[in-house]
């Protein structure tokens, strides 16, 4: 007589973000992704790790809520220069602001991951901090060689570390490596598994 099993919950990548949906990729386990419906402004005075983890959680629990049975990963990434949030730059004119304003100086990145199962009452957050160093000599030119090159605009930071932008630094400090491309993957196993998706 076979064992029976119960089927997996249906697992949902709350953004679309292609960076995070290429990260959740390499779990080689189906997933779909829904975009959550949340104000993303930060609230006075908030700490930038502490925006980080409750946007991660406003939007686990905003796609949760239309769809209670499945299991719902949440994330989101705030850059820190000298504990001032830095979002995505949007235009060429602000990812040069930003750049300049970093160059020479650590810069932190608060990449949080929420995983969260309605039907189950699961819910676990945790923030992954990354240190991030920017060379000193970086120039005018080279920032704008870059910007023209890769046009991280939908990047917090204004920098992709997984391509050009790691020629930016001279190093990152993290112990979850892929936090810094926008998902703190193992954190985000360690959730995963918890909440019951069986992975290798």
């Amino acid at each position: 007589m076979s064992e029976l099993h119960t089927p997996q919950r249906p697992l949902i990548l709350g953004s679309t973000s292609r960076y995070r949906r290429e990260l959740v990729e390499r779990l080689h386990t189906p997933f779909t992704c829904v975009a959550p419906d949340v104000d993303e402004a930060p609230m006075p005075g908030e700490a930038p790790g502490a925006l980080a983890l409750r946007l991660a959680l406003a939007k686990a629990h905003a796609v949760a809520a239309l769809h209670p049975e499945a299991i719902v990963i949440g994330s989101d990434q705030v850059s820190d220069l000298n504990g001032q949030p830095m979002g995505k730059p949007g235009t060429h004119e602000r990812a040069v602001e930003m750049l300049r304003a970093m160059r020479g100086q650590t810069v932190m990145f608060h990449t949080a991951v929420a995983v969260v199962c309605q039907a189950t009452g699961f819910a676990q957050s945790d923030v992954a901090v990354i240190r991030t160093v920017f060379r000193s000599d970086l120039s005018d030119d080279a920032i704008e060689r870059y910007l023209r090159a890769e046009q991280p605009y939908d990047c917090a930071g204004s920098a992709k570390s997984e391509g050009l932008g790691i020629s930016l630094l001279d190093a990152i400090h993290s112990d979850d490596p892929t936090a810094l491309i926008g998902l703190p993957m193992i954190r985000t196993c360690r959730m995963v598994r918890a909440a019951g998706i069986q992975l290798p």
